[in-house]
């Protein structure tokens, strides 16, 4: 069973760009500079992922965008906030040299602020620069359910440009529901072993009610351990956390880089405070006017526009094992669509200690997972070769538990379950049931012969999920903000160019900043063009030219 996420995957450079530069997310996800490991916008914890909130849209049609607009809040600072407004963090180490870590309480509910407080992880690294700072730079590498805490403290903080980092406090907050900001809980470790390995393209009824009753079970055993978070890890609920931080940081505006989920994150703040919109880069956008069926539409035409640029460079290859020169794309996806269908019906070893073994659907996700980044195409064709000429799982399983974050004592962070939650508080699900999607199945399949019928099913788990949700797709326009930087990739896998093109419409003040090229997300990539152009907005306000593109 495939779920499928948008955060920033684990960045090799680009081909023949510089090493220093790279998004690395290692093999628990959080950020290094070594591992082949791929991430991004994980979707619904096997529902795709994307959020909104604001606007009714039928659950179940593909209408198109929605027309609703997300309304600014207030500017006046409610009176019953004001004690979480005017708090102090207490700064104290937190084991990582040069890093300092705080606990920020916010309301749990935000319309009943005196019902109880919610605990939110916070780090810091001060800026390195002589000159007074120009204030804190919050990032979050997506998900949902990335923790941004990891991402500052084994990149962003030590990673991002020196001049960048000379000039801004760097700074993180894993959001409510996340790693260790009282982070939702689900199914344990072997529990997540058999969700993840379930047959995620059924071939009959018995294999579908096996994949509804695996959807059922995470449910509801996120709703048994974490009753008291489900209805209130919202998108807008995170985005108020994220400006009482602004202010208990002492910073007037937010500056803030989020990459894929990220950006949703970003854009609805953006849309509730425009009037403390400071410097906002949007890597990797979501549109938020779109229902969860089109969200997901979306993602599976984008991760076959990412098949197919594999499948080019793959059969240059002197060793790509779906085929050689002359092979068509299409081509390579039926060679590999018939190696899914040998692993669906005879698995092979994993060769790890708990003696897993792939099938289609662990396979399948570490296929997904590699075409966040074109620098693990390698490692996939490697895989891949091991798999289907010496039937060694064993590459494949590394991809897929990279994508987990499963570690090697079969440990899962609680990434999935918080992306889960989340997406399926943001939007009504996609499906209501299997009759539903199973008609839907030949408009998904057309978006992706290669992986249209898995990412289908995928977004199904929402229909079970035991809380309502809150939110509905909406137009984010943020009248009265700075001026907002949007990101695009023209290949992006996971958060299609498309999405940039229409929350870059959207925004009021947005700039689009195109990179034409493969991959989740562009900066700190390796294109010299993208970073200097958002390296000149972080640091001088200067936003990039209109239409600008870099390759």
């Amino acid at each position: 069973m495939h779920t499928w996420s948008s955060l920033r995957r684990n960045r090799r450079t680009r081909r023949n760009r510089p090493r220093s530069r790279t998004w690395i997310e290692a093999r628990t996800r959080s950020r290094t500079r070594s591992s082949a490991r791929v991430t991004g916008t994980l979707l619904a914890a096997v529902a795709l992922f994307a959020s909104a909130c604001s606007s009714g849209s039928s659950t179940t049609s593909s209408s198109g965008p929605a027309e609703a607009v997300l309304a600014a809040l207030p500017r006046a600072t409610p009176s019953e906030l004001s004690p979480y407004y005017t708090q102090h963090l207490h700064w104290r180490s937190c084991g990582v040299s040069g890093f300092q870590c705080a606990t920020m309480k916010a309301p749990l509910d935000y319309a009943k602020p005196g019902a109880g407080d919610i605990r939110l992880a916070v780090a810091r690294k001060n800026a390195t620069g002589k000159d007074k700072p120009i204030g804190s730079l919050l990032v979050n590498p997506g998900g949902p359910g990335g923790s941004a805490i990891a991402y500052l403290q084994s990149y962003a903080g030590i990673g991002y440009p020196a001049e960048v980092r000379a000039r801004y406090d760097m700074v993180a907050m894993d959001p409510r529901g996340v790693a260790r900001s009282e982070p939702v809980e689900c199914l344990g470790a072997r529990q997540m072993d058999a969700y993840t390995q379930t047959d995620s393209t059924p071939d009959d009824r018995k294999e579908t009610n096996e994949l509804v009753g695996e959807y059922k079970k995470f449910a509801e055993s996120c709703g048994t351990h974490s009753a008291r978070l489900l209805r209130h890890v919202s998108t807008v609920e995170a985005a108020r956390d994220m400006d009482i931080l602004r202010a208990v940081l002492g910073d007037p505006k937010l500056n803030y880089v989020g990459a894929s989920y990220g950006t949703f994150l970003g854009a609805t703040y953006a849309g509730l405070f425009p009037q403390r919109t400071g410097r906002l880069v949007l890597d990797g956008a979501i549109d938020p006017s779109l229902d969860a069926r089109n969200l997901n539409l979306g993602q599976t035409a984008g991760f076959e526009t990412a098949f197919q640029a594999f499948a080019k460079d793959c059969v240059r290859q002197p060793d790509c094992p779906l085929g050689g020169r002359g092979t068509t794309p299409a081509q390579v996806g039926d060679h590999l669509k018939a190696f899914f269908r040998k692993l669906d019906a005879h698995p092979i070893p994993g060769g790890d200690a708990d003696h897993r073994e792939v099938g289609e659907s662990l396979a399948t996700t570490g296929v997904i997972a590699a075409m966040y980044d074109e620098g693990a195409w390698g490692q996939l064709r490697e895989a891949l070769t091991s798999a289907m000429r010496e039937k060694d799982g064993a590459g494949l399983l590394a991809l897929s538990d990279g994508y987990y974050e499963r570690d090697a004592n079969g440990h899962y962070s609680n990434l999935m379950m918080a992306n889960a939650a989340v997406n399926c508080l943001d939007l009504p699900p996609a499906f209501t049931g299997p009759e539903q999607l199973e008609q839907a199945l030949p408009e998904f399949e057309k978006a992706s012969p290669v992986f249209g019928e898995g990412l289908a099913w995928a977004s199904l788990n929402c229909a079970y999920w035991p809380v309502k949700a809150t939110g509905e797709p909406h137009r984010i326009e943020a009248k009265g903000a700075a001026p907002i930087v949007v990101v695009g990739t023209t290949r992006d896998p996971a958060t299609p160019y498309v999405w940039a093109e229409s929350l870059a419409r959207q925004l009021s003040s947005a700039r689009l900043l195109t990179y034409v090229g493969d991959g989740h997300t562009a900066y700190g990539r390796g294109s010299a063009c993208i970073d200097s152009a958002i390296d000149a907005y972080l640091l001088h306000g200067t936003p990039p030219a209109k239409g600008k593109r870099c390759s």
